[in-house]
């Protein structure tokens, strides 16, 4: 490899000089942020899901009386069609 020609070409692109840059003065002012309405209604719908409970107590309790009275019945083959889907989600 020759140096003088790496030299040469250093000299044409000037990448061996620093580069100068410009000081501006930072424009005092006031800072502003809006928020779009597509925001400002994700951010209410999350947090209507964040106040809402993670356990239904009515659908629990409901199920719980079923199951204590003997009355709670699962067709086996709903079951089976649930666990089917579930299994190709996971498989996927």
């Amino acid at each position: 490899m020759r140096i003088e020609a790496y030299n040469q070409i250093a000299q044409v692109y000037n990448s061996s000089k620093p580069v100068k840059t410009n000081r501006t003065q930072a424009v005092s002012g006031k800072d502003e942020v809006t928020i779009s309405r597509a925001g400002r209604d994700f951010q209410v719908a999350k947090q209507a899901v964040s106040e809402a409970p993670d356990i239904r107590e009515d659908k629990v309790a409901e199920a719980k009386a079923k199951i204590e009275s003997g009355t709670y019945d699962v067709s086996s083959s709903d079951f089976a069609s649930k666990l089917m889907e579930k299994m190709a989600q996971y498989s996927a």
